[in-house]
This record gives C-alpha cells, sequence and structure tokens, in this order.
C-alpha cells in the first residue's frame, strides 16, 4: 500500500486479513479507503458495514446500506446478497431473509474463510429461525446432498467435513454430527494451518445444535483462542445470529458475549 495507495484489490485484501484478526476498526479503515477511489463498489459497501455489525452487534448501518442499493432497483444487490442474508438473520427478519435469498440465486449463503455454506443451508437456516420443521428438514436434507459429494470428492478436507457436521446437527443425528466435526478437526489441527481455526469454531455450533452444551460452550472458549478469528464467533454473531440461540440465557454463554463487546474509547 505505501507503493500503490490507491490500489482497490490490495485494500480490499488488506481488510479481510485484518478481519481475519478480528481488527474490525482497521478492517473498515481499510474498506473506506477503498471506497474514497470506488464509492458505487456494492460488495465493499455492505462489507463496510457488515464488519461494522460483527464488531459493534448494530445492523443498522447495513440495513440502511441495503435499503438504499434495493432502491437502484432490484438487481442492484446481486453481489452483495449474502450481507443481506446475514442482515436479515441478525435483525430476525425473515421477510427480508427470503428476499435475499431469492437474490442470492444458485450462490452460497455464507463464506468464512475455508467455510462455505449453500443456499441449501440457508434455507435452512431461515425455516430454523421461523420454526418451520418440515422446511429445515427438505432444505438440510438437500443441503446434505450437495455437501456430502463435496467430502466424498475430497474426503481428507477438513473444513467440508466440518460443514457435513453442521448439516447432520441440523437434521438430528447428533452422534454422528459430533463424529464428523472431531474428525474434521483431526485432519485440520491448528499448529499447521491457522486457518484450521474455523474448523474448531464451527465445531462449536455443531456442538450446540447437537444439544451437547458442555462441549459447546468449551469450543466456544478455545475457538475464541485460536490465532484466526472466524465471523461466527465475532461479538455482533454471538450477540444476534439464531444459530446461537440454544445457548442463550446460559450464564455461561452470556458472560463470553458480554467480554467480547467493544470497549467504547475516550
Amino acid at each position: 500500500m505505501e507503493l500503490d495507495p490507491r490500489n482497490f484489490f490490495t485494500l480490499q485484501q488488506i481488510a479481510l486479513s485484518y478481519q481475519g484478526l478480528g481488527r474490525y476498526a482497521e478492517a473498515i479503515a481499510a474498506l473506506d479507503r477503498a471506497l474514497a477511489i470506488v464509492p458505487d463498489n456494492v460488495e465493499t459497501r455492505t462489507n463496510r458495514d457488515l464488519y461494522e455489525l460483527y464488531w459493534k452487534g448494530d445492523p443498522r448501518p447495513l440495513h440502511q446500506t441495503i435499503d438504499s442499493i434495493l432502491a437502484q432497483g432490484p438487481n442492484a444487490i446481486a453481489s452483495a446478497a449474502d450481507s443481506w442474508f446475514a442482515c436479515a438473520l441478525a435483525e430476525r427478519d425473515s421477510a427480508a431473509a427470503e428476499r435475499a435469498l431469492v437474490a442470492l440465486g444458485d450462490k452460497q449463503c455464507w463464506g468464512d474463510g475455508t467455510i462455505y455454506l449453500s443456499h441449501s443451508f440457508g434455507e435452512g437456516l431461515l425455516a430454523r429461525m421461523t420454526k418451520d420443521e418440515a422446511r429445515a428438514r427438505t432444505a438440510f436434507e438437500a443441503a446434505r446432498t450437495q455437501q456430502e459429494k463435496i467430502v466424498q470428492a475430497q474426503p481428507d478436507y477438513g473444513p467440508a467435513l466440518c460443514v457435513l457436521g453442521l448439516i447432520d446437527a441440523a437434521l438430528g443425528r447428533k452422534d454422528l454430527a459430533l463424529d464428523e466435526g472431531r474428525r474434521a478437526i483431526a485432519l485440520t489441527p491448528v499448529e499447521k494451518d491457522v486457518d484450521n481455526s474455523l474448523v474448531l469454531q464451527y465445531f462449536a455450533i455443531t456442538a450446540a445444535w447437537a444439544g451437547d452444551k458442555e462441549l459447546a460452550l468449551q469450543q466456544l472458549e478455545a475457538g475464541l483462542r485460536a490465532p484466526a478469528a472466524s465471523l461466527m464467533l465475532s461479538y455482533g454473531a454471538l450477540k444476534l445470529f439464531p444459530v446461537w440461540d440454544p445457548l442463550r440465557g446460559d450464564p455461561r454463554f452470556e458472560k463470553i458475549v458480554t467480554s467480547l463487546a467493544p470497549k467504547e474509547r475516550h
């Protein structure tokens, strides 16, 4: 950046690196510099406010940005529909989440480093949020069919197996889900690659969905000590996202969430 301060691509990459360190203020500052160069870039505008959501637990700036993009026409949001979906989940707005899924088309609903969740997975998340068990099962069964093919093609790739474990937890296959999550961690030790922190961290959700609250809390604490920071273990995601609902109300979980709240600077 010192040599090429107006390089839009490099600024985006620096923002991603800061996000991977959980340093959201610096990630946002990098995207603000990028937006000074290309102010109308939809993905950068939404990512900037999405980082604000993860950092401060406040979805309102992202909501306003999405509204302004939608006002340009129904197709304007297409490249940032995943951010719209995340915002809708954070706000528990099922109608907006439904519209975001339509705007996504066949694209994945979530990407976090090496963890990718399909459109079908997103439909399952929405159905879980609205307590539509029949739709959730259908969606997660479809997601499982897709994910199983990915795992069969890459049987030793931990992140793919980690996602399969998440899906099986959603389908109520608790023992299988925990087994897949543990195998995924064994395949991807953090000592060999810091990106493998994500497999460890997402196993906390698998354990929570499988009903093993003690294991989920252990994994959550271990995940927060891992070298790389996942989006799902940010303050905003822990505070707002429905995926963590099985742990809500437990004082140990609430204490973890409170401990991650950004400190006010005076």
